[in-house]
């Protein structure tokens, strides 16, 4: 028949490979995804320099480390320049008075910061060729260091970010008339965050039995993808249905199986007018199974808004057997 194209089964696997691909591959390895949304792969064969990359690693960590390296820096430089002023003689340095080694290092320490700074408080000053050369050079260095510090801060503070807070584990609980994989995040800040979308990745080995272990993904359904607005805490559920890759599984075999559960995040930040995403995973020992988590909303009487209490966001309660019958 014109018209009509012909695929074989061959080319409809390689469609569904190449649309259920995770760019994780199919060795059995780690975790794949931490906590953190960092991946564990290791990169050999590649030179460090192309490997690695000053500004998108200082952007990426924490406040903390990122100020304990601006200090560091900046106490190592200086005692660099003080001992480069010493090296080249004190006697050079009009102002210095000291004469025992510790007191002229802090002298030309101090001096360096004020250098390094442009500060220049003028109590002391270079007057020799071999002080004022490096006095200059410290100057042009504090310039250029100042202006890469003041971008890599306002990078930091421009950069968006989803702040999610996501509970620890993943509960096993009843829904509907079966059965349905959970877990949930919120908003920790007041902004709203808008269209936002969860995309859940089931990770498993196969071929145990053979000793020839891969890794397989499948895509998990979700009771609802996709809300319009993230203002509180959202329950993300996955039913055991019929079609569900989960309906046969067991706690054993999520421990053989290596089970891990890989979550994509995105949603749109309304003031940074950019899309944010976050990702994350959980392992087969943090599903709970046959448990429900608390509720962590609130009605304020007075106020009549609605408290979300960030503490219960882990909080789970075990369910026995007659309480699954009656649920059920």
């Amino acid at each position: 028949m014109i018209g009509k194209r012909i695929v074989s089964a061959t080319q409809l696997k390689i469609k569904q490979k190449k649309e259920n691909d995770t760019g994780f591959g199919n060795l059995n390895s780690n975790r794949l995804v931490n906590k953190n949304g960092t991946t564990n792969v290791e990169r050999t064969g590649v030179p460090f320099v192309q490997r690695f990359s000053l500004y998108h690693y200082l952007i990426g960590v924490s406040w903390l480390h990122f100020l304990g390296l601006i200090l560091a820096f900046y106490f190592a430089t200086n005692i660099i320049f003080a001992y480069l002023y010493i090296l080249v003689g004190v006697e050079q340095l009009n102002g210095i008075s000291a004469h025992s080694c510790a007191s002229q290092f802090w002298d030309t320490f101090f001096f360096s910061a004020q250098t390094l700074s442009t500060v220049g408080y003028g109590h002391i000053a270079p007057v020799g060729m071999g002080a004022n050369a490096v006095a200059s050079i410290e100057s042009l260095l504090g310039l250029l260091v100042f202006a890469v510090i003041t971008g890599l801060g306002y990078g930091r503070f421009a950069k968006p970010d989803a702040s999610l807070i996501v509970s620890q584990n993943m509960v096993m609980a009843p829904y509907l008339d079966g059965q349905g994989l959970m877990f949930r995040l919120a908003n920790a800040r007041n902004e709203n965050l808008l269209e936002a979308e969860v995309e859940i990745m089931y990770s498993y080995n196969t071929g145990i039995e053979t000793n020839k272990v891969l890794r397989t993904f499948k895509p998990l359904q979700l009771e609802r993808s996709k809300i319009v607005l993230l203002s509180q805490s959202w329950t993300v559920v996955h039913p055991i249905d019929e079609e569900s890759p989960l309906k046969l599984l067991t706690p054993e075999q999520c421990k053989v199986q290596d089970v891990e559960v890989l979550v994509f995040f995105k949603a749109f930040d309304e003031k940074f007018n950019q899309t944010v995403r976050h990702r994350f995973s959980f392992k087969h020992h943090e599903i709970i199974w046959n448990a429900k988590f608390e509720t962590m909303l609130s009605l304020n009487t007075k106020s009549g808004n609605v408290k979300i209490d960030f503490t219960k966001i882990n909080a789970y309660e075990l369910l026995d057997t007659q309480t699954l019958a009656a649920v059920s």
